[in-house]
């Protein structure tokens, strides 16, 4: 068991540059917590005014998870998926042994966009498996009773929450919920006690109770939690929209990379070689609807890269 937790992780700004010519705001991986249950990277992009064109790239052994908060996004792969998504919506893509996505904002002048990049590390179990693509445009949802004040409305993203089954496919026990607090509402979170969790304040303000502690979050800080609790509670004087991720501890080796998660250095060298030879298609596929725009692997460092660790 990891035990009680309760630390704030602040999120950094990451140039992105290049063709995607934007900067998003950063909460995972972080140098002491590499994961939270599955979860091992957290992006916001946004709110901004922009003409996103992230050209095709790869992925292996991870499923990114993507909920936009403002705006419409054109994903598109090499499994034929062309689709675009809305507020209330989820893409759920399965990389396995290899995939190749883009994402494009809608439109070709800039608009207003802003959502939240997850990817969830993929087991041993599935790591090398067939890849996929699910869109799901209507996610279960559950009212959670006040302590005080009004009720709060929870969406059932990804794996389960409060008994309520997300659709999406999960390969570890995960949660993943967007809850909606009213202005002036106390509402208490049921926990699994066996999985650790932690809570990022998307918009308003929020404030935690943690054994008597209350921590305020500012908006895009991100409160670990660790396990061994069955519950807090969370308060907002004008209003809140948070979001709850976590699940079990994973115990695997992580070695992650540019856009690749895996055991090994040698498995992220051979992946960045598939993607950068002749023969790239064999592997990652080709993006349905795309020309020969591609983004190319960066080069690795000159060092053999090491599973991360967890110092808290």
């Amino acid at each position: 068991m990891i035990g009680e937790r309760s630390i704030l992780l602040e999120p950094r700004e990451v140039p992105l540059g290049g063709v995607r010519g934007m900067s998003v705001l950063r909460t995972l991986p972080n140098r002491d917590l590499p994961t939270v249950g599955a979860w091992c990277f957290l992006d916001r992009f946004g709110p901004d005014e922009v003409r996103m064109r992230v050209e095709p790239h790869p992925h292996i052994g991870l499923q990114t998870v993507t909920w936009p908060l403002v705006g419409e996004q054109r994903h598109r792969d090499s499994e034929g998926s062309d689709v675009t998504l809305r507020r209330g919506q989820l893409n759920l893509m399965t990389a396995g042994d290899g995939i190749s996505h883009s994402e494009y904002s809608v439109g070709d002048e800039p608009v207003p966009l802003d959502a939240l990049q997850f990817w969830v590390v993929l087991p041993e179990s599935a790591r090398r498996g067939a890849p996929g693509f699910e869109q799901h445009t209507s996610l279960p949802s559950v009212t959670l009773p006040a302590d005080s004040g009004s009720d709060a409305d929870a969406t059932v993203v990804l794996g389960e929450f409060a008994g309520v089954r997300s659709p999406a496919t999960v390969h570890t026990p995960i949660v993943g919920a967007e809850i909606a607090l009213v202005a002036g509402s106390r509402v208490t979170l049921p926990f699994d006690p066996s999985w650790e969790h932690a809570i990022v304040l998307v918009e308003g303000d929020v404030t935690v109770s943690v054994a008597g502690d209350d921590r305020m979050l500012a908006q895009n800080d991100m409160l670990y939690l660790g396990d061994s609790r069955t519950s807090v509670t969370v308060s907002s004087t004008d209003g809140a929209l948070v979001f709850v991720l976590g699940g079990e501890p994973f115990e695997e080796d992580l070695v992650m990379w540019w856009n690749f998660a895996a055991r090994t250095h040698d498995e992220i060298a051979q992946a960045r070689s598939d993607w950068e030879g002749a023969a790239a298609s064999a592997r990652f596929g080709t993006v349905v609807n795309h020309g020969d725009e591609r983004i190319p692997a960066p080069e690795l460092p000159h060092v053999t890269l090491k599973s991360r660790h967890r110092r808290i």
